[in-house]
């Protein structure tokens, strides 16, 4: 994060509000403001040019505030502006930060706040800074959001009765965030079909780091995000499992929605001997570079690695597990990444700030994977449910008969839940694999999360299984062959099969 305090407002104003330029050149001909070139006449992205928008922009400012038919609040027109110029970029990730989002980024990344707990995205910001949607990117686990089942990839459609299409990503927050202990109500869409309604308990928010537990010799180490504290926790994990003898690893990185760039280039030196994990490209040449492994690796070349990733997986977590795949250090199993691929920058102003992107970055292959993600090397999906199953999945969520059968029986066995599982499949219809989910997901949002769950958790198994199995080195050298013959069809320009 890069900090620029010594920046005045008013330079602010003049460098950054390049909005509505046709209207602004017609409005300040009767302002005597030197007409400009018609664009794509070239020169224009100049720095005289820039300079004669500047100063457009700033008689726009003082013209509002001495002829609008009522007084303005000058602060009003800065954060309109502010806001209006970053989102004309068309790019989610570069918005105006008032200051109490500034204060909400600083909170999920280095301390605690009173919320609920959920990663969450602006689905097509408008000109005006609002949004069409609101789509929930990953839920940290142990928090309110994951305790009531939202997903990643849900849209809330609504909070305490009103719609979030047309509020602002700060009005958002504004909702969503308070007073631990408070109540609050969101409409959930999942999928076309279904929607549902969710009661939160807001709690205090502690942003976790990790979790780690054997899983017999096999070290099952789960990064939540990358904070400043994650290398050390991580290590943490792995010299604990050295010391029990681990034979090979499990990093599950699944709804790990990112963090810092500087901590998913330290975890991926516990794995890594050397050699290049993430390179960013910029039209700044300062921003343009390589960032390497350590040569001193903790997780010695013998061990097998397998990585689980999903759609909540983004960003941070994307860079470490397309630096393990690429590098031929691990196996992916789970569902293809988010896909987001580019790094930002966040600049404190007087007030608020803004975040910016100013690189794009790629995996050790020279690979961009923005709007792609990463596919794993083997796809493992846990059971969906289909738009005729929605409306009967709908109406089982709001009877809360699985939360009712949770609270009378908590410590219900794994024969009862799949008999209890068998009559729901009777009365709704569904899949009973999907039902006993649902129910042990209830199950552990009553109480702490378990650190794993082999039972249920199909990816994990499926990871487990491989390690186990003797299968790991072998699917490795597949994967290895795989590559390069991807790699000699694109040189030669020959059609590979799949």
């Amino acid at each position: 994060m890069k900090k620029d305090n010594a920046v005045s407002r008013r330079n602010f104003i003049s460098l950054l509000w390049v909005i509505s330029g046709a209207v602004l050149c017609v409005t300040f001909a009767a302002v005597s403001v030197p007409r400009l070139p018609a664009q794509g006449q070239g020169g224009e992205n100049t720095p005289s040019a820039s300079r004669r928008y500047a100063a457009i922009i700033q008689n726009v400012f003082d013209f509002i505030q001495r002829n609008y038919v009522d007084e303005v609040d000058p602060n009003v027109i800065y954060e309109g502006a502010m806001t209006g110029m970053l989102n004309a970029l068309g790019d989610p990730y570069s918005v105006y930060m008032p200051e109490s989002e500034m204060t909400d980024l600083n909170d999920t990344t280095q301390g605690n706040f009173g919320g609920v707990g959920l990663y969450i995205l602006a689905g097509e910001l408008q000109g005006d800074g609002t949004m069409n949607y609101l789509e929930v990117a990953a839920p940290m686990e142990d928090t309110p959001g994951w305790r009531a089942g939202i997903n990643p990839g849900d849209h809330i459609i609504s909070i305490d009765g009103e719609s979030t299409r047309g509020m602002t990503m700060e009005g958002v927050l504004s909702r969503l965030r308070g007073t631990p202990g408070e109540k609050v109500t969101v409409v959930v869409r999942r999928g076309e079909k279904l929607e549902f309604p969710v009661e939160i308990v807001r709690a205090v928010i502690e942003v976790p780091t990790t979790k780690y537990a054997l899983i017999d010799n096999i070290g099952y180490l789960k990064l939540i995000t990358f904070t400043p504290m994650t290398v050390d926790r991580a290590r943490e994990a792995i010299t604990e499992f050295k010391a029990k003898g681990y034979k090979s690893l499990i990093l599950d990185l699944r709804n790990n929605y990112g963090g810092l760039l500087e901590s998913a280039v330290g975890v991926s030196s516990l794995f890594l001997n050397g050699g290049v994990v993430v390179s960013t490209k910029s039209r700044i040449p300062g921003e343009s570079r390589n960032f390497n492994a350590r040569r001193v690796t903790m997780v010695d070349d013998g061990i097998p690695i397998v990585v689980l990733i999903n759609k909540g997986s983004a960003s941070a977590s994307e860079i470490v597990a397309g630096a393990l795949k690429d590098r031929g250090r691990a196996y992916l199993v789970g569902e293809k990444s988010y896909g987001k691929g580019l790094v930002q920058q966040v600049y404190p102003l007087e007030k608020g700030g803004f975040k910016i992107t100013t690189a794009r970055y790629y995996t050790p292959s020279d690979v961009n994977i923005d709007r792609i993600g990463i596919p794993p090397d083997r796809e493992i999906l846990f059971p969906d449910f289909t738009d005729a199953d929605a409306e009967k999945l709908g109406a089982l969520i709001k009877s809360n008969v699985i939360r009712s059968f949770v609270e009378a029986n908590p410590d219900v066995s794994a024969a009862g839940i799949d008999a209890f599982a068998g009559e729901l499949s009777g009365e709704y219809g569904l899949d009973r694999v999907l039902l006993r989910r649902l129910v042990r997901n209830e199950q552990n949002r009553t109480s702490i999360a378990p650190v794993y769950d082999l039972e249920y958790d199909v990816q994990l198994q499926e990871a487990v299984n491989i390690l186990r199995g003797g299968s790991y080195r072998a699917l490795m050298q597949t994967t290895k062959t795989l590559k390069v013959l991807q790699e000699e069809a694109v040189q030669e320009e020959l059609p590979l099969a799949s």
